[in-house]
């Protein structure tokens, strides 16, 4: 069985993420056939989504949305960490023979990630993790880049005679929350005295990325998209809210970020239970 990535280990991070669907069924079997997440339950109204035994994304039904704006404040992907590179590579199998859409694929220094984009235009990243051992940090930064993935080097991790894909393993979690927003800078204090993260790295004046316990990132946040956006419409569908885990809190709290995007802060011994 393969361990828990390391960005769930840290005294906070990512637990879950809430989507406002339009097409919810649409979108689950999307989330089941191409992403490889199970479906773990459904009350009418919400569908939850992991991988075994971790809810880690929630649809919540409202027919009646308007679509999400690309342009304003909002969710810029969910990313999705696997246990493995070999956990990656199989789904790079899976991608080819089911001729799955990519947006594209990168090497980041501390990781080696894929990109692919929902049927109701969420960004959605599938990733795996370096040893974080071998991270470089300089000045409290860590280094980070976006180089051409090695697919091949991917893809030939898997071990010879493989099973192969069987969807979303023991363990994957949701690593990070990449969000547009207004203005990073005030992304970056936001998550500074919210949380406590610290800031890690920063592309320029257009990106801030924040971390928990010494992660690359668990938060981020960009105006590539969204420079100068106000607050978020509440009728359009898309990002609805972003759940961490926290080993230090008592109890259940909720803030809400400058852009409007609802954060949830759960005690660690929650999440394994939460549907």
């Amino acid at each position: 069985m393969s361990e828990l990535p390391f960005a769930a280990t840290t005294p906070i991070s990512v637990a879950r993420v809430g989507l406002k669907a339009r097409e919810a069924d649409k979108l689950a079997d999307f989330y089941r056939t191409i992403v490889g997440l199970q479906e773990l339950s459904r009350d009418g109204e919400t569908i939850t989504l992991g991988s075994p035994g971790r809810p880690l994304l929630v649809l919540e039904r409202d027919a009646a949305a308007k679509l999400d704006d690309p342009r304003a404040a909002g969710l810029f992907h969910t990313a999705f960490l696997l246990p493995s590179r070999a956990d990656l590579g199989r789904w790079i199998n899976h991608a080819i023979a089911d001729r799955i859409q990519i947006d594209g694929a990168s090497d980041h220094i501390v990781s080696e990630a894929l990109y692919l984009t929902d049927p109701e235009g969420n960004g959605i990243e599938i990733y795996a993790d370096r040893p974080h051992e071998g991270w470089a940090w300089e000045n409290g930064m860590v280094k980070m880049a976006t180089a051409r993935m090695d697919i091949p080097g991917v893809v030939g991790s898997v071990p010879e005679g493989d099973a192969a894909w069987q969807g979303m393993p023991e363990n994957t979690v949701v690593g990070h929350v990449h969000l547009r927003v207004g203005d990073p800078r005030a992304a970056e204090s936001f998550w500074n005295e919210a949380y406590g993260f610290d800031t890690v790295a920063r592309y320029g004046t257009q990106a801030a990325f924040m971390s928990s316990g010494g992660y690359h990132h668990h938060i981020a946040g960009n105006t590539w998209q969204s420079p100068g956006a106000g607050r978020r419409d509440p009728s359009r569908s898309g990002l609805s809210w972003v759940e961490l885990r926290s080993s230090q809190a008592s109890a259940a709290s909720e803030k809400q970020d400058p852009w409007g995007t609802l954060i949830r802060l759960v005690p660690d011994k929650a999440v394994a239970t939460a549907a």
